[in-house]
């Protein structure tokens, strides 16, 4: 079983954004984890937490300690630090789950 978040975020710079996800991509794949989907959201029609949101997807870890771990992981906060915290607004975590892939 692997563990995964649903997530919707507000994208304010997607230059910003898609380099924090250049420079994350190889830390999230140490935890076994990737994306398995990801949306540019148009339109969101019910927010049940009213942040604004322009951006869905799905990321998993091998395990829930493991997802723990990479958002814990020293690079991993680098990078946040540098490239999601100045291209990000707001965030939002929709769900979290174990699924069979």
């Amino acid at each position: 079983m692997k563990y995964e978040m649903m997530v919707g975020l507000e994208v304010t710079d997607d230059d910003l954004y898609s380099q924090y996800r250049a420079a994350m991509m190889p830390i999230l794949q140490r935890y076994g984890g990737g994306f398995r989907y990801d949306f540019r959201v148009s339109e969101v029609l019910k927010n049940a937490e009213g942040r604004p949101i322009n951006r869905v997807f799905a990321i998993y870890c091998d395990s829930k300690t493991d997802m723990d771990d990479f958002f814990a992981d020293e690079g991993y906060l680098q990078a946040k630090q540098k490239f999601f915290a100045p291209s990000v607004g707001e965030t939002t975590i929709i769900s979290q789950y174990e699924i069979a892939i």
